[in-house]
């Protein structure tokens, strides 16, 4: 057979549709629609959405239902901008297939996903969460008795060479000449302002400071310890399922102590709503965090509302309770339970679980970098993104996945599985009777073959649907 020559041909004026490359569709986003559809989730977004759509205006709009699943696909692709999410619904014949393009259709381009954001309100995208919520309760994957709350720093789309002064709007470089003319530097270069500002013990504050083009972002230490604008979510968890119950956006200065009362007001909330439908719906009667959590005024608040805290209690020495004598007993029963059996297992717990929720949603769902400015914003975003992982849950129980990357490495695994049970089976053999002992060569090959199989098991992938 002759080697094919690369040729210049013009680009034909019609093609068959029955020409065109067509996708059998990954098979996760296969079952999640199914899932979907359902549940008739279409008809619930689009009725929730017509007030926002006018009759007949304009260019064709994005279909409510389109646009959440695109949200989804930011989730489940691990895609951290919506411009990443225009480009892979572009890209990929499954993803079209998700979100029901025909042929001659093109993908909606980033602004249309940004307009369609900001025009549906954040309390639409809100229902959208509950409504995922109540498919947990059908398939019995929300229990609700007990939520486990922490947070983290999610890095704002706001640098820190821009923030200003709020008193005197003056740029820090600005704010760093004016100090050096003022100890005596006339005309002060960037070597000088770097001294000053090393020798400087209070850098910044987020009273003196803020961000023009972002004013929610606040000035925060991140998990690798580097200081930068970021804003602060807060995840309360099913303990018993791993579901997450309700999420909230705060500032990124706020304590852990003034932010516990929003995310438990949010999670009770959320649990009413989500259990609407069921006839003997479970309340929220246990919340279990970490010390940073730990005050007085938490363990009163708490008490109050009838909730039972797990709460890990800081070193604080001997407490004198005369200012605040109606703080003892809620404290003391917290520190009875913590130290309990169940109370050491909710804690181990609590890590599990809550940590599992920041991974799948900021680390490997890519919103560690949010590429949206205010609160309103990225509470939007945030509010599908963790439905996305709530529907991870419904997918896992369906089909043992929780993600379509989860199908990358399966073939391998079994294979190295199978391998190495046939190298177990073959030992036992061997020490049973003597006469296999022939087949020492036999066994040393398969042990080889089990060793690179097992090794190598991470860099295959099993190519069916990708």
């Amino acid at each position: 057979m002759a080697m094919g020559t690369r040729e210049i041909e013009q680009a034909p004026l019609w093609v068959a549709t029955s020409d065109l490359p067509k996708s059998p569709g990954h098979p996760f986003y296969v079952k999640l629609n199914a899932l979907l559809d359902s549940a008739e989730f279409d008809g619930f977004v689009e009725k929730k959405c017509q007030r926002f759509y006018a009759p007949v205006m304009g260019r064709p709009s994005l279909a409510p239902g389109r646009y959440f699943r695109l949200l989804l696909i930011g989730y489940f692709e691990g895609l951290d901008s919506e411009r990443g999410i225009a480009w892979r619904a572009t890209d990929s014949l499954a993803v079209r297939s998700f979100l029901r393009l025909v042929v001659d259709e093109a993908p909606p381009d980033h602004s249309t996903i940004s307009r369609t954001r900001r025009l549906i309100d954040v309390e639409t995208h809100r229902e959208v969460f509950t409504w995922v919520q109540q498919r947990l309760v059908d398939a019995a994957l929300l229990k609700g008795k007990t939520i486990a709350i922490d947070a983290t720093t999610l890095e704002a789309n706001a640098a820190m060479r821009s923030i200003v002064r709020r008193d005197t709007g003056e740029t820090y470089q600005e704010f760093l000449t004016g100090l050096a003319k003022a100890s005596g530097i006339e005309t002060p270069t960037r070597e000088d302002l770097a001294r000053l500002d090393r020798k400087r013990k209070k850098k910044t504050s987020n009273k003196e400071w803020t961000n023009p083009f972002d004013p929610d972002a606040k000035v925060a230490k991140m998990k690798d310890g580097r200081t930068h604008l970021a804003h602060k979510a807060e995840h309360a968890v099913d303990v018993e399922t791993g579901a997450v119950v309700a999420v909230t956006l705060q500032g990124a200065d706020e304590g852990d102590t003034t932010t516990i009362v929003e995310t438990t007001i949010a999670a009770t909330d959320q649990l009413e709503d989500a259990q609407a439908k069921v006839d003997d719906p479970q309340p929220l009667e246990e919340a279990v965090a970490d010390k940073g959590y730990h005050s007085n005024q938490t363990m009163t608040d708490l008490a109050a509302v009838g909730i039972r805290s797990y709460i890990a209690e800081p070193d604080r020495g001997r407490r004198d309770w005369s200012k605040e004598p109606e703080a003892q007993e809620p404290v003391y029963a917290n520190r009875r339970r913590i130290r309990g059996q169940r109370g050491r297992r909710l804690m181990r717990r609590r890590g599990e679980t809550i940590e599992r929720s920041f991974a799948h949603v900021y680390d490997t769902g890519g919103m560690r970098r949010t590429h949206l400015r205010g609160h309103t914003n990225i509470l939007k975003r945030l509010l599908i993104h963790v439905s996305g992982f709530n529907l991870g849950l419904i997918m896992r129980q369906m089909i043992g996945l929780g993600t379509p990357r989860g199908l990358q490495g399966r073939a391998a695994i079994l294979i190295a599985t199978l391998l190495v049970l046939l190298a177990a089976l073959h030992r036992r053999l061997v020490a049973i009777w003597p006469s296999f002992r022939r087949h020492v060569a036999m066994r040393d090959r398969l042990s080889a073959l089990t060793t690179f199989v097992v090794n190598s098991s991470a860099t295959v992938t099993c190519t069916t649907g990708c």
